[in-house]
């Protein structure tokens, strides 16, 4: 009888198989089994666990092939130079057929690349303009701290004239050198240096100082000339002495006296007229920059009567340089008494004025009409009345008559100054000031620099205070004793500086000119040297002096001969910096102008660009300080000659790489490849299931 064949369920079965829910064993089996390893592998990474891996890496040893591409350098002709740098070549390809890796250094200058992508020695163009050569040698030791350096081969000519001897480094490498230039002292006239100051006064004399160095011209006298925009100021002789112990050369001095008669950056020129058969003209000349200025600030001590402090503060004031004092006593000196001059002054020193008898009143209300900077000075014959109604900085009410003995403390809060409590504690120890007795009272704005200390006791009472935010800036010293304290300090401490230094600050403060211009343009530095970038700021404010950017400045530079350069740039918040390349060397002014809100602001100003020729004064190769420097370092000297025998030294030495193992414990859950495999094991499990009709 027809019996039908029992209906199996789920695609996937086939005939004469058991089924296990839907599924084959076979089927089950497997995916009960993937499930369990994916699901046993996520509890597994639960736990966190780390993997420890050994990385080991192989550091070719490594050589610095640092050249000195200086002047003095090519000084001695460029044939034998370039046979030594083809050497140098050889050298490098040499070492890097052994396995070494070779770098180039050099003074900053870049060279060109050769066809196998390294720089062409042969191109080097030896323009620097100074040698470092220490430098040069902590460079490469700080770049190269910790790398397989075995050895640096320093090729110059020994002659440094920037930072210390490379003889006073320590380095963790030998120093192969190898000797460029010649070592025979060359027939040459130079003139080694100028001496003059920096700052002159218009209508003063000022002397320039030239020193002479020669060799092989013994016997002979040369001619030294002094101008200015090439009008000769000057010119002196100069004899060369004879042979003297062995040696052909000899030193010569000579000072030029001249006046300065034009405001502003002023050039000068000292040569040494070329003499027939020198090696080099290009040490024979210098050039020299003074800053001439218009006279001094002007200061007017004004005293009621002879007084040690007005000796004092006139000692003190005569320090600075840059002051033209003016004393005036009124009483008890016919000399002196005379009517004052209509001048302007910088500054006003009053010392016991306004006085009790009204002596000083006309000559008070004179000055006092004017905003000049006013330093007081109270005595015993001040009048405290109009005293009070005069300044700007304390109130002052006392007996007259009554005077009480203090000596000065420092106020730590004071911060307008840059002065040293440290040193200010030998106020202490000085004799006491002579003060009105009686109530002091600050003034808004003003700032206390010494308070009054009655023995130990330290007062409320200010002795020396200051307001610069008046119209009139102002200070007073609140008694009469600034003598013994100058004579104390000099027998404590066989010095004037404390007291002087305070006074001298305090005057500076208050008679220093505020800038009020809205535009402000001005380089970086007041000289730059030759090929140097020259580098302006540039400020500029409203009416409220609030920074304002993103306005178009004009910037016209004149050099010495008229020849006017003009540039355009817009400053902004980000940079307020504009940059001039390639300007020659001379003196400089500037003008530049910007447009605000329909008004025309402008700023002006001065700088020196210097051609300095420091490679041109010492051309005679110093061979001997390469062979202490390679002595030190464990290395040897070799002459340009016999470059083959450092070819070999190198060649020839073992040179172990370095290997160099790095232990790492990194958590395997981090192991981004193992979120894919967990993933795509689940979704093969899940296709099946759905492939197979399960759930």
């Amino acid at each position: 009888m027809y019996q039908p064949l029992p209906r199996l369920v789920g695609s996937g079965a086939r005939p004469g198989l058991a089924t296990v829910g839907g599924f084959d064993k076979r089927t089950t089996y497997g995916l009960a089994a993937l499930r369990f390893v994916v699901v046993s592998f996520l509890c597994f990474l639960l736990l966190d666990p780390l993997i420890r891996s050994l990385r080991t890496l192989t550091e070719k040893p490594k050589v610095v092939l640092a050249i000195d591409n200086s002047e003095s350098v090519a000084a001695a002709g460029r044939p034998a130079l370039n046979r030594s740098l083809t050497a140098l070549q050889t050298l490098r390809q040499q070492l890097t057929d052994k396995g070494l890796d070779v770098a180039i250094r050099v003074f900053g200058d870049s060279i060109a690349n050769d066809r196998d992508g390294g720089p062409d020695l042969t191109q080097i163009p030896f323009t620097s303009r100074t040698t470092d050569l220490s430098g040069l040698l902590s460079g490469i030791r700080s770049d190269y701290e910790g790398r397989n350096l075995t050895d640096v081969v320093l090729v110059s000519d020994g002659i440094f004239n920037q930072g210390v001897s490379p003889t006073f480094g320590q380095y963790p490498f030998a120093v192969q050198t190898v000797g460029l230039g010649d070592t025979i002292p060359k027939r040459d006239i130079q003139l080694k240096g100028v001496v003059a100051n920096r700052i002159a006064y218009l209508g003063n004399q000022f002397p320039v100082q030239a020193e002479i160095v020669s060799n092989g011209f013994q016997g002979r006298s040369g001619t030294v000339v002094l101008r200015q925009n090439g009008k000769e100021l000057g010119r002196q002789s100069v004899s060369f002495a004879g042979t003297v112990g062995g040696r052909n050369d000899s030193f010569n001095q000579i000072t030029f006296q001249t006046t300065a008669t034009q405001k502003g950056v002023q050039h000068y020129v000292v040569e040494v007229l070329p003499q027939p058969g020198e090696f080099s003209t290009r040490n024979n000349r210098q050039d020299v920059y003074l800053d001439v200025i218009d006279g001094k600030e002007k200061v007017l001590l004004l005293a009621l009567a002879p007084h040690p402090d007005v000796k004092a503060l006139r000692n003190i004031l005569e320090r600075n340089l840059n002051y033209e004092l003016d004393v005036r006593i009124l009483t008890g000196v016919s000399a002196e008494t005379a009517p004052l001059a209509d001048k302007t002054y910088d500054l006003i020193i009053l010392h016991q004025i306004p006085d009790n008898g009204g002596v000083s009143s006309p000559l008070l209300q004179k000055y006092l009409a004017k905003n000049t900077p006013i330093l007081f000075v109270l005595g015993n014959q001040s009048s405290l009345g109009p005293f009070n109604t005069s300044n700007s900085v304390m109130q002052v009410s006392a007996q007259l008559g009554q005077s009480d003995k203090v000596t000065g403390v420092f106020n730590p809060e004071f911060k307008q100054l840059n002065l040293d409590p440290a040193r200010l504690d030998i106020l202490s120890k000085l004799p006491p000031m002579s003060v009105p007795y009686g109530e002091f009272r600050l003034q808004s704005g003003s700032e206390v620099v010494l308070w009054q200390q009655v023995g130990n006791v330290r007062t409320t009472k200010p002795l020396l205070a200051l307001n610069v935010t008046s119209p009139r800036k102002t200070a007073v010293l609140a008694g009469e004793g600034l003598w013994s304290w100058r004579l104390e300090e000099f027998a404590l401490t066989d010095k004037q500086d404390v007291v002087d230094e305070l006074i001298q600050k305090v005057i500076q403060l208050i008679s220093v000119k505020e800038d009020r211009r809205k535009l402000r343009v001005y380089p970086i530095r007041s000289e730059f040297v030759a090929g140097e970038k020259v580098i302006f700021l540039t400020e500029l404010y409203n009416d409220i002096y609030e920074q304002l950017y993103d306005k178009p400045v004009r910037l016209e530079i004149s050099d010495e001969k008229g020849l006017t350069r003009s540039y355009n740039y817009t400053p902004t918040a980000a940079n307020n910096r504009f940059e001039i390349s390639r300007l020659p060397e001379g003196a400089y002014r500037f003008r530049a102008t910007v447009n605000v809100n329909g008004k025309t602001e402008q700023s002006a100003g001065q700088f020196v660009v210097r051609d300095l020729q420091v490679e041109a004064l010492n051309t005679t190769a110093d061979h001997g300080l390469l062979r202490q420097l390679s002595k030190q370092t464990g290395g040897q000297f070799y002459s340009s000659a016999n470059m083959d025998n450092l070819v070999q030294t190198l060649t020839n030495r073992p040179h172990p790489a370095r290997l160099t193992s790095t232990e790492e414990m990194d958590e395997l859950i981090n192991w981004r490849w193992l979120f894919f495999a967990v993933l795509t094991f689940v979704a093969i499990e899940w296709g099946l299931r759905k492939f197979y009709g399960g759930y």
